[in-house]
């Protein structure tokens, strides 16, 4: 078993960032890392396309396993069958003070072929997720105080 976990802290309310995160169709305007297509909710499939950096490109089929609006989604993805290379893919919004929060994205691989694809892709995908994790700060911090706002 591996785990990649990143985190940053970004300088606007848990709510804008959630947000910008969940409207995965927007994902091609700031994400460098990710491309992700259906619905977020639990027992859904996704399509999901990740670009690591200095790697080609790699689509797969994850099903969502937990959706909290506002707080946590994760996605389980397998290579070609279960337990062969399995990968739980999390990210978090936690509220710090008011006006701050703390994006963390992170994923805990298993199976047999880990050591090898860990090993071959493992830095590439650290990468991946800081360079998301930045652009997601740059998105939301660039955005008008009242943008992600709802009207009521």
């Amino acid at each position: 078993m591996r785990t990649i976990h990143t985190e940053i802290g970004i300088g606007a309310p848990a709510e804008s960032v959630w947000e910008v995160f969940v409207a995965v169709d927007r994902w091609p305007e700031w994400n460098p890392f990710a491309r992700a297509s259906g619905r977020l909710a639990a027992g859904e499939r996704l399509t999901v396309e990740i670009r690591p950096p200095g790697k080609r490109p790699m689509t797969f089929h994850p099903t969502v396993v937990t959706f909290e609006p506002g707080r946590e989604l994760r996605w389980l993805g397998h290579l070609l069958i279960p337990g062969l290379f399995d990968g739980e893919h999390g990210f978090r919004v936690r509220a710090e003070e008011i006006g701050r929060c703390r994006f963390e994205q992170f994923e805990t691989f298993r199976g047999w072929l880990v050591p090898p694809l860990f090993a071959m892709a493992g830095t590439a995908t650290r990468q991946g997720f800081e360079a998301m994790n930045s652009a997601l700060k740059a998105r939301v911090e660039a955005a008008p105080p009242d943008r992600f706002r709802h009207s009521a």
